[in-house]
This record gives structure tokens, C-alpha cells and sequence, in this order.
């Protein structure tokens, strides 16, 4: 396989604020930019609250991976799912004097259909942890507690 190359863009505004953007991407903000503001998190000094940051941005890329690897593995096995949603957590500390993303929790829960599905979603669920591209291209400890559900029938 040929490398691929993602390109981003990032430009300060004021503050301890900036705008990210990659001309591969269109914009969520209907101005078609593919742009978000990003900011030092308010648990730093002139930290900003509710502007994405640099680390929700590592625990984002680090779940939506364990997402679209989940979504490409469950459709080459066939798995029959209602949902998929995924909670994450990144853990930031300090370690010999330098910050560091540390470990990222993933919380995926699968709603499957049957209930002889359950166990093959976690099988899917598994593997996808340990081909997400992301998590095996980080140093922080990546760990997983998923959930597969059976919805009920009314």
C-alpha cells in the first residue's frame, strides 16, 4: 500500500485560541471551511472552556478509529448491529516533568439484534481494538470496556 498523507492546517486567532483546518475536509458550520476553533483546555493557564483541544482531539481520534475499524470489520463479517456508540476517556498527567496522554478508555456499546450475535459483536469489538491504527500508533495505554446489548422487541 502506497502511504497516504492527511494534511492540516492550523492558524492562531487570539488568546490561547486557533483555527484547524484541512482543505480535504468541508466544514460542519454550513461554510463549507472543513474548520474548528481549538484552545488550550481551561485546566491550563488562560485555558478556554468548551473549544476543542489538543487532547480531546487525541481521545477523538483514538475512539473514532476503534468506530470506523469496528464499522469495515463488522461489515466484512457480516455482523448484523443495530448501533454502535462509544464513550472515551483520555487520561493527561504529568510524568518526569513532561504532560502526557496516558491512557484513553474506551466504553463501545453495540446493540445487536439477536442474541446470538452478542458474542461475535465482541469478537468484531476485540478485533477492532487491536487493528485501530490509531491506538497501535500511540504511546498511551489504550484499554477497552465494551458492551454488547440485545435490543428488546416491544
Amino acid at each position: 500500500m502506497e502511504p497516504h498523507y492527511y494534511r492540516v492546517d492550523i492558524a492562531w486567532s487570539q488568546d490561547r485560541k486557533g483555527m484547524m483546518c484541512s482543505p480535504e475536509l468541508k466544514g460542519t458550520l454550513g461554510d463549507g471551511s472543513g474548520c474548528i476553533e481549538v484552545a488550550t483546555p481551561p485546566q491550563f493557564p488562560k485555558g478556554i472552556p468548551g473549544i476543542w483541544s489538543p487532547e480531546h482531539l487525541f481521545t477523538a481520534a483514538v475512539s473514532s478509529c476503534l468506530m470506523t475499524t469496528f464499522l469495515a470489520i463488522a461489515e466484512n463479517s457480516k455482523l448484523d448491529f443495530i448501533s454502535f456508540q462509544c464513550g472515551s476517556e483520555g487520561k493527561l498527567e504529568q510524568v518526569d516533568g513532561k504532560f502526557l496522554m496516558t491512557e484513553v478508555l474506551l466504553k463501545p456499546v453495540v446493540m445487536v439484534k439477536e442474541e446470538k450475535d452478542q458474542d461475535r459483536a465482541l469478537r468484531v469489538l476485540q478485533k477492532s481494538e487491536a487493528n485501530c491504527l490509531i491506538s497501535n500508533s500511540v504511546k498511551a495505554k489504550v484499554s477497552m470496556e465494551p458492551q454488547v446489548l440485545v435490543a428488546v422487541e416491544n
